[in-house]
């Protein structure tokens, strides 16, 4: 029988971000909305425009994560989010990286 103290399954989803996505706010927001639902990763443009990030958190927190990437910031403009599940490594806190 499962323990109710434990924490809830972690995961992990390296993703990349399509669109117009660089120059308005993505980033900043990316790790406003991370922080909100307790995600633990990194974010951080591509010189291609694409943006990359990382994160990891419980299975609900990180779904809910990927489906706010699709909208992104209100001058955002998203065409596609790219989505590759991992091993969760235990990462703490949430960074924007240049």
């Amino acid at each position: 029988m499962p323990n109710p103290s434990q924490q809830p399954e972690q995961i992990r989803v390296h993703v990349f971000i399509t669109g117009r996505v660089q120059g308005v706010g993505y980033r900043f927001s990316t790790r406003d909305e991370a922080n909100r639902l307790g995600i633990n990763g990194w974010v951080r443009n591509l010189s291609d425009g694409r943006v990359e990030a990382l994160f990891e958190g419980s299975k609900a927190a990180v779904e809910e994560m990927i489906k706010w990437c699709h909208k992104g910031p209100r001058a955002a403009v998203v065409k596609d989010v790219a989505v590759e599940y991992e091993e969760p490594e235990g990462l703490l806190g949430f960074e924007t990286r240049r």
